[in-house]
């Protein structure tokens, strides 16, 4: 009799669960040898009403004892069922994780006792596979429910958890999984930041993945995080490798916007960029910016302002920058300013005029001819000597086509 009122009162609490694996379970396990015989029977919801026993005495008894044993089946029954419902456990998972979450499964649902702690980071850092992250996530799920209902515990995972199982979620290759944790709301108690977002966009990074770089960054504006300058030289470098212009811009507004001082190789990237394609508007609007909050140039920055200039038709500007420069670079960087400069007079000038409109080409072109010249025989009077042949490039194949 005993049994039978616990496998009812198991029922009326796994009804109330919000979690479809419970309801599916107790509905597989106990409908065929419980819910049947007994609430389709008018004399059983008579007992379980009154607390009084109808009809004949003995066939009741045995009709007892057969439920009891198929109630004791059930619960082994329902057990095995617990351990397998989140998701079909493949042959694929790492043994060592199917270990951890098989002690921790069983301590929630058996034993109804928080687990050790060190289980859970365990289990994280053993992930190997997919099939391991479909685990962590099942378990996640029940330790959330768990928390509530048994430890009245309403706070999520903390933050540095959270990273964790975002790194593991990159590990593995389950980046969708990785998503979820960036979610504000959701059933497994994880708390979004901005740290988590940076392990996405390094994938993303690691990948050339813009399509992903733009749902992480759409995952932090709906979660509300807050923007980091080391999120803005993530992004920078993202969109520079994969040549997007636009998307660097539209980045970059927000991250002005929203009060984030970009570091100086954030700087150097979006000034880099600019001067590449020759866009001077936004190269000195971002100069702006970027002296505001660093007072002295860098390699980076400072030979951007100096192709801005060349643009612009100023090159003795220019000179003067990378004077500048020179008077300022260290002696442990100076091979490397060197050899830039190279590249500034060598390769630059290509680049840039083939990234411009066919009618602006050959103007630029002409402007470059006359003034790279004129900015090297300026820093020739200041005492910085460049062997460097300026090609014509108003003839170069491919400048005027």
């Amino acid at each position: 009799m005993q049994g039978v009122l616990k496998a009812h009162q198991l029922a009326r609490v796994l009804r109330r669960s919000s979690s479809p694996i419970l309801l599916n379970s107790v509905s597989r396990v106990l409908s065929p040898c419980i819910l049947e015989d007994i609430q389709s029977s008018s004399q059983w919801r008579g007992y379980f009403n009154s607390g009084t026993i109808y009809g004949n005495y003995m066939q009741k008894e045995c009709n007892l004892q057969r439920n009891v044993c198929q109630c004791q089946k059930c619960s082994v029954m329902l057990r095995a069922s617990f351990s397998t419902e989140a998701g079909t456990v493949e042959s694929s998972v790492t043994e060592s994780v199917k270990e951890l979450y098989d002690k921790i499964l069983k301590s929630v649902v058996d034993q109804r006792s928080a687990p050790p702690n060190a289980w859970l980071w365990s289990l994280i850092q053993s992930c190997a596979n997919r099939e391991d992250a479909n685990l962590l996530f099942d378990i996640l799920q029940r330790l959330r429910i768990f928390r509530l209902s048994n430890l009245r515990i309403h706070e999520n995972f903390n933050c540095a958890l959270c990273q964790e199982i975002t790194k593991a979620c990159v590990r593995v290759g389950a980046v969708d999984l990785g998503k979820k944790v960036l979610w504000k709301h959701s059933v497994y108690g994880l708390t979004p930041n901005i740290g988590s977002a940076h392990h996405l966009l390094l994938f993303a990074k690691q990948h050339n993945d813009v399509k992903l770089l733009v749902e992480i960054m759409n995952l932090v504006k709906k979660n509300d995080l807050i923007l980091q300058p080391g999120t803005a030289d993530i992004v920078f470098s993202i969109c520079s490798q994969t040549d997007n212009w636009d998307l660097i811009c539209k980045y970059g507004k927000r991250f002005v916007k929203a009060g984030v001082k970009l570091w100086k190789t954030s700087f150097d990237t979006w000034m880099e960029f600019a001067s590449k394609i020759g866009d001077v508007d936004a190269l000195w609007k971002i100069e702006k910016i970027r002296s505001e909050i660093v007072k002295e140039h860098t390699l980076g920055s400072g030979l951007s302002c100096a192709k801005g200039f060349l643009i612009d038709h100023k090159p003795e500007d220019a000179a003067a920058v990378i004077h500048l420069l020179n008077q300022t670079v260290p002696d442990s960087r100076r091979q490397k300013f060197m050899a830039e400069l190279q590249k500034l007079v060598a390769d630059w000038p290509l680049d840039v005029i083939k990234r411009q409109k066919d009618e602006r080409r050959k103007e630029l072109a002409a402007t470059l001819q006359h003034d790279i010249p004129a900015m090297l025989s300026a820093l020739s009077k200041m005492g910085l000597k460049l062997d460097v042949n300026v090609e014509d490039l108003t003839r170069r194949e491919g400048i005027l086509s």
